[in-house]
C-alpha cells in the first residue's frame, strides 16, 4: 500500500477514526492490527519474516536481560551469546533475500575469469518491502538492551507495533527504541485530539504529498528516459538527468519521511527526522549529518563507534569510515554500483580528512577569508557536485554504465540543447517543465526556511497570520490535484526506497 494511493486514502482515515474511538488500552493493539494488514498488503507471506524477526529480537532482549542478574563474567557471556544467535539469525534472513542471488552472481563472475564451473542455482523470491529497514530497527534494540540503555520489553504485543508501526515501517526513519518504543509504553496517556499536533502533522503530510506527486514524479519521466537511454546523449541531457535524480531522491525519500513524521503525528506519535536539508551542507560529513539521519546515526552508533571509531590513530579512523559507508552501500542495495557509490563518499570524507590540516594552513598563509558568506556558498557549490557525481553510480544500472554516463559528460558536449529547446524533448514539454521549475522554487523556499530559521513548515506556518497559513496549505493543495497525478486509474510511482 502506497502513501499516494487511493487505498491509503481510504485505509488511513478508517485507523484514525477507529484509533480515537477505541478503549485507551485497545489502542496499541489495533494500531498493531493495522500496521500488519499495512505490510501484508504487499505480500500476505511476509508477514512471517516480520513476525519471526519480531520474535527473535524480543526473546533476545528478555534472555540479555535475565542474564545481566547472574555473576558477571557467567552472565556477560550469555549475553553476548545471546545477542550474537540473533544477529546471525536476522542478518543471515537478510542476507539471503536481499543478497543471496547477488552473492552468487558475483561468485559465478569470479568463476568465469577462473574457467571453473558455475554455480547454476538462484533464489526465486521477491525482496519483501522494508526488510532493511525492520531488521536495523529491531537488531537497533536488541543492542540497546545489551548496552542496558533501555530495558526490555515485557508485552510482546507492543513490542511487535514497535517493530511493525506502519507509518515508518517500510522505508523509515529506523526508529530508536529509547524514542519510539518509550512513547508506546506511555500509548493510554496519549491526549488523542491536540488541535495544533493534528493540523501540524496535516501539514507535513501534505508537503511530503506535494514533494512527491509534484516533483518526483515529474522529474523521474526525464531522469528514466535519460539514464535509460544514455548512450544516446550529450553532456546536457546527461548533465540535467544527474540533477535530476539528485533531485528526484531528495523529494522521494524525504517525503515519505515527512508524510511518515506528519501521519504518526496525528496520531500523537513523534518520530526523528530524517532529512534536513541536505543540498545545503558545506562538506560532505555535513551533508550525512542532514541526510538519512536515521540510518546514518545507526551505522555510527552500532558500527562505527564499536570498531573504534576514532580513538585509535587517523588511519584506524579511515579504515572504519571506509568500512562504514561501503557496508552503508551496500545496504542500499545487491550490485556493485551501490557499493562504489558508498565507497566513493567513504573516500571523499577520507581525504578530507587527511587534507584539513594542510588546506588550513593554505588558506591561512594566502589570507583566504572562511568565516564569509562567498566562502560557505563555494563550500555548498563543491560538496553538491561531488554528491551528484556518487548519484551517478547510485541511480546507474552498473559501475560500468555509471562510468560511460560520466565519459559522455566529457567527450560529448551538447550545449546548443539549452537554447534550441531540445531539453523539452526528454520527458517534459514546455508546460510540464514550467511546472517543475515553480515546484523547485517553492521546494528551495522551504528549504531555505528551515536552514535559516531552523523551523519547519509546519513550525513557520505557525508563526504566520491564519490568512497566510492557509494560503499556502491551499495553494500546495491545488497543486496537488492539479499538477499530481491521482484517481482510481493511477498507477502510483512506487518510492524509491522501498526496495532497500
Amino acid at each position: 500500500m502506497q502513501f499516494n494511493s487511493i487505498d491509503f486514502m481510504v485505509f488511513f482515515p478508517v485507523v484514525l477514526a477507529l484509533y480515537f474511538i477505541v478503549p485507551r488500552k485497545c489502542r496499541g493493539l489495533w494500531l498493531l492490527i493495522a500496521s500488519y494488514y499495512f505490510y501484508m498488503s504487499w505480500n500476505a507471506k511476509y508477514a512471517v519474516l516480520i513476525g519471526g524477526s519480531t520474535i527473535i529480537t524480543y526473546v533476545c532482549g528478555l534472555l540479555v536481560e535475565l542474564f545481566s542478574k547472574d555473576d558477571i563474567k557467567n552472565g556477560r557471556r550469555k549475553q553476548q551469546i545471546s545477542l550474537a544467535i540473533c544477529l546471525i539469525v536476522n542478518l543471515g534472513i537478510l542476507a539471503i533475500f536481499k543478497y543471496g542471488n547477488f552473492t552468487i552472481e558475483s561468485i559465478n563472475t569470479l568463476l568465469k575469469v577462473l574457467h571453473i564451473t558455475m554455480i547454476n542455482r538462484r533464489f526465486d523470491f521477491l525482496l519483501p518491502v522494508g526488510i532493511s529497514f525492520y531488521t536495523f530497527q529491531a537488531l537497533g534494540y536488541s543492542i540497546d538492551v545489551y548496552r542496558g540503555e533501555i530495558d526490555a520489553e515485557k508485552n510482546l504485543l507492543r513490542y511487535a507495533l514497535f517493530v511493525s508501526f506502519f507509518p515508518q515501517l517500510v522505508a523509515g526513519p529506523i526508529e530508536r527504541s529509547k524514542n519510539l518504543l518509550g512513547q508506546m509504553r506511555k500509548i493510554e496517556e496519549i491526549k488523542l485530539w491536540n488541535a495544533r499536533r493534528v493540523t501540524s502533522g496535516a501539514i507535513l503530510m501534505v508537503w511530503g504529498f506535494f514533494m512527491k506527486m509534484v516533483i518526483s514524479d515529474r522529474v523521474a519521466l526525464v531522469v528514466d528516459n535519460v539514464f535509460d537511454n544514455y548512450r544516446m546523449y550529450g553532456s546536457s541531457e546527461l548533465i540535467l538527468a544527474a540533477l535530476g535524480f539528485t533531485l528526484q531522491i531528495y523529494c522521494d525519500f524525504g517525503s515519505y519521511s515527512i508524510i511518515a513524521i506528519g501521519a504518526a503525528k496525528i496520531m500523537g506519535f513523534e518520530l526523528m527526522e530524517n532529512f534536513n536539508t541536505p543540498y545545503f551542507a558545506r562538506n560532505i560529513r555535513d551533508f550525512w549529518s542532514r541526510w538519512h539521519i536515521s540510518l546514518s546515526t545507526w551505522f555510527k552508533d552500532y558500527l562505527y563507534i564499536p570498531l573504534g571509531g576514532n580513538r585509535k590513530g587517523k588511519v584506524r579512523k579511515a579504515i572504519n569510515v571506509m568500512i562504514v559507508f561501503l557496508v552503508s552501500g551496500l545496504w542500499h542495495g545487491a550490485n556493485w554500483s551501490f557499493v562504489m557509490w558508498g565507497g566513493i563518499h567513504g573516500a571523499y570524507q577520507v581525504i578530507a580528512d587527511f587534507l584539513y590540516t594542510p588546506r588550513k594552513a593554505r588558506c591561512e598563509k594566502l589570507k583566504i577569508k572562511t568565516d564569509c558568506i562567498s566562502w560557505k556558498l563555494l563550500q555548498t557549490f563543491i560538496t553538491f557536485v561531488l554528491v551528484v557525481f556518487a548519484w551517478i553510480f547510485f541511480r546507474a544500472d552498473t559501475i560500468t554504465d555509471a562510468i560511460r554516463f560520466c565519459k559522455r559528460i566529457i567527450v560529448k558536449p551538447t550545449p546548443w540543447l539549452l537554447f534550441n529547446g531540445g531539453l523539452y524533448e526528454l520527458g517534459l514539454d514546455r508546460v510540464e517543465m514550467n511546472i517543475l521549475i515553480v515546484s523547485i522554487v517553492i521546494l528551495i523556499l522551504v528549504d531555505l526556511v528551515r536552514y535559516l530559521k531552523k523551523q519547519t513548515l509546519d513550525q513557520f506556518l505557525f508563526d504566520q497570520n491564519i490568512w497566510f497559513e492557509w494560503l499556502v496549505i491551499i495553494v500546495l493543495l491545488m497543486m496537488i490535484f492539479t499538477f499530481g497525478e491521482y484517481g482510481p486509474s493511477y498507477n502510483p510511482q512506487q518510492f524509491i526506497y522501498f526496495q532497500f
